[in-house]
């Protein structure tokens, strides 16, 4: 199908009006951004420094904990230092912390650099206050540290300021003694202390497959087949069907689980190998990574009679291949209290009405979802959501009349059925020129 100059530029009118509609929602909010070192040696690692520098010029707080596994394991190699590891944390000597220490600060450093090369001010700085683990169940953890204290003043001071804060993975002891802390657990406790908007995990090999986890026939998958959003509903069963994977993302889920419990509205799990992955999950709703999020994300609320243009808007690119029947802005207007919405981030992304009559039979129309969120599983939930509401009427049946979508409406239980069962009043505005099929679902 060709795309005519006109769509193309409508497009491309929505895509700016969202960029617009997301740089308000997020002047002054503060985000974390945990960037794993590998990503220091990509060919794009530039391009996510601009992108970070474009997201402080454009009014957020940005806060940067880098991950330092790979560059401490290049250091302690080079200087033939041996560890192990034990539930995830670095066991080595305690003489091994000035090593430590300066691969973790060299990462930092690398990325001041970058920003400075984009004519931000970056401070690293020691606001973390650490103690040792210890030793548990007999075993001693050295030079590992628990996260005791983030001085949260003095952070928001550097943030007021306008400079970026980075944290290197190291927390001192209130004597001064360094320790080496869990870079993902600092970024999660710092972005649960700064109540932050978001906590972005930046990090190659993340994208979360059915080739690499177990994943419910039922979960929306992206057009790449990847898991685009998570509810923590539905990451506590992933994480369940998934409990003998060894992923390191299995990790990263889990302590982005925790995060969002703890009150960060959303936790995003990004693919440092795509350029552009950070402002396309920030700026818009085409997201490239997997996003966390409380059930309030998103949510189906009844139609406003000032939701009338965005949903003729929305509705317009199905009216004009013929999918959705002809309506006029006065024709939603009568009978916007048959409608539902769902609302993403402020904005009206799909909607779907039911209309009831007299015989007890509900018919489910106006279906779209915006093209964009097509994979999140939208449909299914708005339909799902009208048919509570025709059994609240008590309604026997609800129908619906399509021309290209009945595969879709099978798969949701709906059967094909008679024209002639249709209530008088909607029998006679069915025209055998569209010829739309009948398909039904039975509620008694």
């Amino acid at each position: 199908m060709t795309i005519s100059n006109n769509d193309l530029f409508t497009q491309n009118a929505q895509r700016i009006r969202d960029v617009i509609r997301y740089i308000k929602r997020f002047k002054n909010a503060t985000v974390v951004i945990h960037i794993d070192d590998r990503v220091l040696e990509s060919s794009l690692f530039t391009s996510h420094i601009s992108d970070i520098a474009m997201m402080h010029d454009a009014g957020l707080k940005v806060v940067i904990v880098p991950g330092a596994k790979k560059r401490i394991d290049d250091v302690l190699k080079l200087n033939n230092v041996d560890w192990q590891l034990k539930d995830g944390f670095r066991i080595t000597e305690e003489n091994s912390i000035p090593l430590i220490k300066m691969a973790a600060f060299d990462v930092s450093n690398k990325i001041m650099t970058a920003l400075s090369g984009n004519g931000l001010t970056a401070l690293i700085g020691n606001w973390v206050r650490s103690r040792a683990k210890g030793i548990i169940e007999g075993f001693d953890y050295g030079i590992c540290g628990e996260i005791d204290k983030i001085h949260i003043e003095a952070l928001n001071k550097v943030l007021d300021d306008g400079f970026i804060p980075i944290f290197p993975c190291i927390g001192w002891s209130a004597s001064g003694k360094p320790y080496n802390i869990s870079s993902i657990k600092l970024a999660c406790e710092t972005a649960i202390k700064l109540n932050a908007d978001k906590l972005f995990f930046l990090t190659p090999d993340c994208s979360i497959t059915s080739s690499e986890f177990n994943i419910s026939s039922e979960m929306p998958l992206s057009p790449e087949g990847c898991v685009p959003a998570l509810n923590l509903e539905e990451l506590d069963k992933f994480l369940l069907d998934n409990k003998d994977n060894s992923s390191p993302v299995i990790n990263l889920l889990k302590n982005g689980l925790e995060t969002c419990k703890k009150g960060v509205s959303r936790v995003h799990i990004l693919n440092g190998q795509i350029d552009g992955t950070l402002p396309c999950e920030i700026f818009s709703d085409l997201g490239s990574g997997t996003m966390i999020y409380k059930s309030n994300y998103g949510g189906i609320r009844k139609m406003q009679i000032d939701d009338t243009s965005s949903v003729l808007t929305l509705m317009r690119p199905f009216i004009e291949k013929g999918i959705l029947l002809n309506r006029t802005e006065q024709d939603l207007q009568d009978t916007f209290s048959d409608f539902i919405v769902y609302e993403l981030d402020g904005a009206i992304r799909a909607c779907a009405s039911l209309h009831l009559y007299d015989d007890l039979q509900g018919e489910i129309a106006a279906i779209a979802v915006d093209k964009n969120c097509s994979h999140m599983g939208i449909g299914p939930k708005l339909v799902s959501y009208l048919i509570e509401e025709a059994k609240k009427e008590s309604a026997k049946s609800v129908f619906v009349l399509t021309t290209q979508t009945s595969d879709w409406f099978e798969k949701l239980g709906f059967i094909p059925d008679d024209i002639e069962t249709l209530p008088e009043k909607r029998k006679a505005l069915w025209t055998k020129k569209r010829n739309s099929k009948l398909l039904r679902l039975n509620l008694s």
